[in-house]
């Protein structure tokens, strides 16, 4: 008896520790850049798309001078809006799928 309580606060301390990982994970900002910085993406650290930064230089290298701030930020809004419904798909599509697996049963530690 004593076994089997221990391997059950055991199990919450594991549940805990992926909650609190999931959590830490959320909050995180990663940064990935392209062409010497010109583009930059963020991301948290489950990976979903937060923002994208676009400079004059690539969107136009050759005259960079040419590309007006509000350009920039209409393109990164697009860029930003497409990013997000494709992240929202993907989530449903996830979600979906490990709902057929569990039969529906929610598996703690194993949210997406």
């Amino acid at each position: 008896m004593m076994n089997m309580m221990n391997m059950m606060k055991q199990a919450q301390n594991i549940q805990k520790k992926l909650m609190d990982a999931q959590s830490d994970l959320a909050s995180m900002n990663i940064t990935g850049e392209a062409a010497n910085g010109a583009i930059s993406v963020t991301c948290d650290g489950k990976g979903v798309f937060k923002s994208i930064k676009l400079s004059a230089e690539a969107i136009n290298p050759e005259n960079p001078s040419s590309v007006s701030s509000d350009d920039i930020e209409m393109l990164e809004d697009l860029i930003s809006s497409a990013m997000k419904t494709a992240t929202e798909k993907a989530k449903s599509e996830m979600e979906t799928r490990m709902k057929s697996i569990t039969g529906g049963v929610n598996i703690p530690g194993l949210t997406l």
